[in-house]
């Protein structure tokens, strides 16, 4: 008995593994989409968008994807019934001025070994992501030197001023 036991056990552990088997995604093709805030009057923070469809030569979908920006990590989000993802960021304008921002997109595979890395204190630069999605960020706009409610309170004072200017002048010339 038990060394029927020990068999089925033996023969559990050869087969398993070919029923939980992790693919990496082949040759990725990234078709990506981006878009960042440009205006900082109306939002506190810089948004950074990034939609993109992934396409693998081994035909994998429903991939968890994480992404690595700046020394954090950010889940993807996948969209349901396609291989369109999204990745949504944001900081303080001050702390992301303009310039060319870098997103690394990584399998769970790729993301196991990147948290190794961070955990243990090592460099990440070494962990070669699936993808590497660029944003180029113009910067934010904060608006106008002069506020329009200033320049029109300018502009009435100087044209009550030059009426008075004148009417005084046509009193005393009578």
């Amino acid at each position: 008995m038990e060394s029927t036991g020990m068999i089925v056990i033996f023969c559990s552990l050869l087969i398993v593994p070919f029923f939980v088997t992790a693919d990496t995604c082949l040759g990725p093709e990234v078709k990506a989409e981006t878009y960042t805030t440009t205006e900082a009057v109306s939002s506190r923070d810089t948004v950074f968008i990034v939609q993109f469809q992934l396409t693998c030569k081994n035909k994998l979908d429903n991939l968890n994807l994480y992404a690595e920006i700046k020394g954090k990590t950010i889940p993807v989000t996948k969209s349901v019934g396609s291989n369109v993802y999204q990745i949504s960021y944001s900081d303080e304008p001050k702390k992301l001025p303009s310039g060319q921002y870098d997103f690394r997109l990584y399998d769970d595979e790729g993301y196991a070994s990147l948290r190794k890395a961070q955990r243990s204190g090592e460099s990440t630069d070494n962990i070669k992501p699936l993808y590497t999605v660029s944003v180029n960020h113009p910067g934010v706009w904060k608006g106008p030197a002069l506020q329009s409610e200033f320049v029109a309170a300018l502009v009435a004072i100087l044209v009550w001023y030059s009426a008075y200017v004148a009417k005084t002048k046509l009193q005393t010339t009578n």
